[in-house]
Formats: C-alpha cells, structure tokens, sequence
C-alpha cells in the first residue's frame, strides 16, 4: 500500500505549542461548548469516553448527556507524534477535538480511533475546515507574488466538509454524518490576527515550509492585502472559522438499518398521483 504523503510535522506542531507566551484559545473553547450542546441531545450513558484535544488538561473532565453524565480520560492530541498513544482496552465514545486537521493520514486516523470503540460505540471529530482563514490564505499569496514573485506554502490544506461522510464510511463507521458550523471573526487588523494565530500554536505545520522566516516587508504586505480585501467600514477585518463535525458509530444489529431496494409497499408514482 502507498504511504500517505508527509504534509504536517507532528514534532513542529507540538514545539509551536509548548512555546507559546498563552494557553488562552477561543477556538478550543468555543469547539467545547458546541461538543457539550451535541452530547447534550444524547439519552445515552457513556461508561468509557476518551477526549483527545490540544490543552485537553485544561478542559472539563465531565459533560452532561442527556441522560447522564459522560467522565472522560484525557489524552493529548499533539504530542510530538502524529497519533497519539491511547490507553488500552475498548470504549463506547471517543471524541477528538481540533486534531485531525493536522494529521498526515486521516483515513488511517479514523480506522485506528475506531478500532478503540467496541460495537455500538461513537466517535465524535471536530476539525477546521477547508474554508478557515481563505482570507488569510489569499492576502499571503497576494503579498508572496508582490514581493518575491512567487509563491510558499503558508496556510495548511483542510478537509472539506463534503468529505467527511466518506472518510467515516471507508474507515467502517455507520450511520455517518457530517455537517460543519461556520463562524465569522473580527480583528482591529490582520496583523492582530496573526499574532493570535501564533499564541494559538496555529503557526505554519508545514512540512513543505518555507525555511526563512516571513519578513517584515512580507508580513506588511499580506496585512495591506487582507485590509483591501476583508475590511469593514469601521476598519476591523473579517476572518472565516469552519468547524466540521464529524459523527459515527461502530456497526451493531442494534442499529437502524436502510431498506432493501424494492421492499417498499408504496410506490413513488402512486404517491404522485392527483386526486
């Protein structure tokens, strides 16, 4: 079989994170208050949960379902390896949070988490999508060709959400569903934005990364383009968050299962029919 390519250093990532000045993230907090909103419309117990997620010590433990409470055990999702080392033994809910946008073989990702949950059990994935920051993405390939005529791989590639059903599906998950939440952000600048991105941890996870450092004529360049292209009247800028949600369950005689071709006992002319 072929080897995923190598688009995401794992170890990069992880220095990026251990070096920032702040832990404070409101992507990571907002993708949290949406996972408890989600697990809240489940009238199901969760006995053995995993939550994989940058920072995870810094988030709550437990999260109500709809019928109980969910206690997680915390892994850290970038530790330095592209996947993380999980507990042994098998669990009914895995969560994994703002991790798979930064993986080099999501598919092979997938079938390794789903290998942790025993029949029945549901993987909920929350990721950035292949819409966050295009404005960011288009202002740095604008000032590249301005100032040195071509043009470096500085925003990372995203999964798009019409891919998210079949990754779950090749990965052997059922009842797959994919949808994606989309958020609009302001900054005073794009340079404000930027510095964010950075205490984020967000910096370049590239492999193919451009080995210098982006120089200040560069950085005023691409913040002159964001400005021309993603102002407001009051003179804040427009950023775009794409959040894609991915949930799937492990197969179960249990489970709904779809009808077979031609077992219905109404035909679809008939319901057309006028009176």
């Amino acid at each position: 079989m072929s080897q995923p390519p190598n688009i995401f250093d794992a170890a990069a990532i992880s220095s990026h994170l251990r070096r920032r000045p702040a832990r404070e993230n409101f992507v990571r907090d907002l993708v949290f208050d949406d996972l408890v909103d989600r697990l809240g419309a489940h009238m199901r117990d969760f006995t053995d949960a995993l939550l994989i997620a940058p920072d995870v010590g810094l988030l709550p433990r437990q999260v109500a379902t709809g019928s109980s409470m969910v206690t997680f055990q915390p892994i850290e999702a970038f530790g330095g390896e592209d996947f993380p080392d999980l507990p042994p033994g098998e669990f009914d809910l895995v969560v994994s949070l703002l991790h798979l946008q930064a993986v080099n073989d999501v598919p092979g990702h997938l079938a390794r988490l789903r290998a942790k949950l025993r029949p029945d059990g549901l993987l909920l994935v929350a990721m950035i999508g292949g819409e966050s920051f295009s404005e960011l993405r288009e202002a740095f390939l604008a000032a590249d060709v301005a100032t040195s005529g071509g043009a470096s791989a500085r925003v990372a590639p995203m999964v798009q959400v019409r891919d998210g059903g079949a990754l779950l599906q090749r990965a052997g998950f059922a009842l797959p569903v994919a949808d994606v939440e989309t958020h609009r952000v302001r900054y005073s600048s794009a340079i404000a934005l930027m510095a964010e991105l950075k205490t984020l941890g967000a910096s370049n996870p590239l492999v193919d990364r451009p080995k210098k450092f982006a120089t200040r004529t560069l950085l005023a360049k691409a913040a002159e383009s964001y400005h021309e292209r993603s102002s407001d009247p009051d003179g804040r800028v427009r950023a775009t968050l794409e959040v894609i949600w991915l949930a799937g369950w492990v197969p179960h005689e249990s489970q709904q299962k779809p009808l077979r071709p031609g077992s219905a006992k109404v035909s679809l002319g008939d319901l057309l029919k006028k009176d």
